[in-house]
């Protein structure tokens, strides 16, 4: 398991530096320039040069970008251009928005998804077929619509949850749960959908091999055979699936945070390339593909642990 880390970890520092220079070299194709987006239409050339000499904007974009990998190396991700402050800073205030959603989102799809996919496989006939109705129109509906229909029945027609803003654990447990109840199901039902999906096709699968046979000849139970053995089987295309649909999460928040107000990854990355802020953008980006290489790592790493075979 330890070498399997290692290639996984060796495959992630290419895919992270990569990721850095795609960004570095698609960031200047957006129409716009930072040095104008921050003085205004009023600015004259001289102070439009002065800032992007400043800003280092005149510089080769290589010499630019190997700067700030030497310097992100060292922890350092740069400071914003309009505020000044550290981007780890701005990063690491958002962070706990966006992990509480997608986390939440994740936890919620894989209850409902294995649930619905346990009850397709299960009762199979007319309970099977409208599992799978709905997992095809749930998958169908657009986040950003749920979203909107949500606030509507549940915020304002009937004001049961916040419709919008974000209310920190610390400060009231239950304001934070109000705050992320809706944004949850938005983001997370058509997550919950996929996995029902695989969950009804993995059991599906499972149910007609030889050592379900045996299990039932020996009278051991259905809910026994179905807990202990084909979840247990299925766990690794379970899991799979899950881990990237929270990837796929990681992309609607940007929607949803929008939609909701939310301070988190998503709101801020689209702030940063509204505003052309290059540091803010690159520093993002980064976060979140470091992000998505943890989860795909420890998706491997609890599949192995579920499944003899593939450790």
């Amino acid at each position: 398991m330890l070498s399997v880390i290692g290639r996984r970890l060796a495959i992630a520092v290419p895919l992270v530096l990569l990721v850095s220079l795609l960004t570095f070299l698609l960031v200047p194709l957006i129409p716009g320039d930072p040095a104008a987006t921050i003085l205004g239409n009023t600015a004259t050339p001289a102070q439009l040069a002065s800032l992007r000499d400043a800003l280092g904007l005149d510089r080769p974009l290589f010499e630019r970008y190997l700067d700030w990998l030497t310097a992100a190396l060292r922890g350092d991700f740069g400071t914003s251009f309009y505020d000044h402050s550290p981007v780890l800073d701005t990063i690491a205030a958002r962070i706990p928005v966006t992990l509480s959603l997608t986390l939440a989102a994740t936890l919620l799809s894989l209850v409902v998804g294995v649930g619905l996919g346990v009850l397709a496989a299960v009762r199979g006939g007319l309970v099977d077929r409208a599992v799978q109705l709905v997992s095809v129109v749930g998958m169908a509906l657009p986040n950003f619509w749920l979203a909107l229909v949500l606030v509507l029945c549940l915020a304002i027609w009937v004001p049961i949850f916040l419709p919008s803003g974000y209310v920190p654990f610390e400060d009231d447990p239950n304001g934070w749960l109000r705050s992320l109840t809706l944004p949850t199901i938005a983001l997370g039902l058509a997550s919950a959908t996929a996995i029902a999906l695989q969950t009804r096709a993995s059991l599906t699968d499972l149910a007609r091999r030889d050592f379900v046979r045996i299990l039932r000849a020996k009278g051991v139970s259905r809910t026994s055979i179905i807990t202990k053995h084909l979840l247990r089987n299925a766990s690794g295309p379970i899991l799979t699936v899950t881990g990237l649909q929270f990837v796929g999460m990681l992309g609607g928040a940007v929607v949803i945070e929008q939609v909701f107000a939310l301070p988190g990854l998503g709101s801020l990355i689209f702030a940063s390339v509204s505003k052309l802020d290059v540091p803010l953008m690159q520093g993002v980006v980064v976060v979140m593909t470091l992000l998505v290489v943890a989860v795909n790592l420890l998706t491997d790493l609890v599949s192995a642990w579920l499944n003899p075979k593939l450790r």
